[in-house]
């Protein structure tokens, strides 16, 4: 079984690990996080593993891990290079979705092979993704012989794995934010709308909820352009201009979103067909 360590293990790093350690992939090594207390609690969760303190008292590995922030990974590679315990043809690889694997060049240029996996899925509680991990989609690029190995130690856990352009990674993190940190946003200006309108926020809720499960089971089962309803599908130009201009009166804010989401809304309607060509246009025109 190879050795894995682990570099600031949060919320991901510990679910992996303890996967990983569950699962028999990898024998963990030393868990090293911002302090020793904080990386003792997590080779606790992970079931195996000695917490470190400094990167020189990491012991070798033939696989590293850096679960760290984004802005702390190239730092944690370098000092990770300064140190014997990265060995010439180990794996070393990141979890963020937003960085491509050449962040840790400097590692690839000590002998390592390199990588990044972003797993496509919530990790506010690492105890509940442990539990609901199979099934996860997961980003993978970087040096084949990095990917071959984190694909199969991915795959084991139940996981897929898809490939990404690491040239468009922070265009694909952007992807993974619209359709989940913004979904949520979106909601939560419908609510104030609501609001707005007397609708009291637990009403509202209420009153959203088959409304939007029905638009995501729709969307999936049948794809963005036959999913889409509402006045812009129908093409009713002085319903989207009386919305457009109430907006505008109440919140500058959600007037601008309505009509940056109404023009692409507008393209998935041209390509539907419903509403003729000539009302579309109109509807462009108002959305600016």
């Amino acid at each position: 079984m190879k050795s894995i360590n682990v570099i600031g293990c949060g919320k991901v790093g510990k679910t992996l690990a303890r996967l990983w350690t569950e699962h028999r992939v990898f024998l963990v090594r030393c868990v090293l996080n911002r302090s020793l207390e904080s990386g003792c609690r997590a080779a606790e969760f992970i079931g195996g593993g000695r917490a470190v303190a400094r990167f020189h008292e990491l012991d070798r590995a033939d696989v590293v891990m850096i679960a760290a922030s984004d802005e702390s990974i190239e730092t944690c590679c370098r000092q990770l290079c300064a140190t014997e315990a990265l060995q010439h043809g180990a794996v070393v690889f990141h979890v963020s979705g937003a960085l491509p694997s050449s962040v840790l060049a400097p590692a690839q240029a000590r002998g390592a092979v390199i990588a990044a996996v972003h797993p496509v899925k919530s990790f506010a509680d690492p105890r509940l993704a442990v539990e609901t991990f199979a099934g996860t989609f997961c980003a993978l690029e970087g040096d084949g012989p990095a990917c071959d190995l984190l694909r199969d130690a991915i795959e084991r856990c139940g996981a897929r794995t898809f490939a990404v352009d690491p040239q468009f990674k922070t265009i694909y993190h952007a992807a993974t934010v619209f359709v989940s940190n913004y979904l949520v946003a979106l909601v939560e200006t419908g609510l104030r709308c609501f609001e707005k309108a007397g609708v009291p926020r637990a009403t509202a809720m209420e009153v959203m909820e088959p409304l939007v499960r029905g638009t995501v089971d729709n969307l999936f089962r049948l794809g963005p352009v036959r999913a889409l309803t509402g006045p812009i599908a129908r093409g009713e130009v002085a319903v989207v201009a009386g919305q457009s201009a109430a907006l505008d009166r109440w919140d500058a804010g959600a007037a601008e979103l309505y009509r940056a989401l109404g023009r692409v809304a507008v393209e998935l309607a041209a390509a539907q067909g419903q509403a003729s060509p000539e009302a579309l246009a109109a509807v462009r025109k108002l959305l600016g």
